[in-house]
């Protein structure tokens, strides 16, 4: 049996639909498709959620939107990966003049 790579998915701006006003006890509304996504990543990958949310309303909210069965595990460690997924990041590209022009001109999606 082949081992899984795994996926770390970021919860606030990809999962759901977190504008930047954080609230400690409340995780935003579940962003359109992001159950399907799970869904076909599952497929192929082991998925991890990142998050400095409090673990337990996370839990809470994985299983009231139904994804929790997507979800090995919940963290707040970067953990080896084979990809992290997040909205706020920018890819090294081994070029650090274009890694900085992308930093200074960044924007959350």
């Amino acid at each position: 049996m082949t081992k899984k790579k795994t996926v770390l998915i970021d919860l606030d701006g990809v999962l759901n639909n977190y504008n930047g006003n954080f609230d400690e006890e409340f995780i935003p509304e579940i962003r359109n498709g992001a159950k399907e996504f799970l869904q076909s990543l599952y497929q192929n990958y082991t998925i991890k959620l990142f998050t400095t949310r409090n673990r337990l309303l996370t839990a809470k909210w994985l299983t009231q939107n139904n994804i929790d069965k997507y979800i090995q595990d919940i963290t707040n460690v970067k953990e080896p990966a084979f990809l992290y997924i997040d909205d706020r990041c920018v890819c090294f590209d081994g070029d650090f003049t274009n890694t900085f022009n992308q930093i200074q001109n960044f924007k959350p999606w």
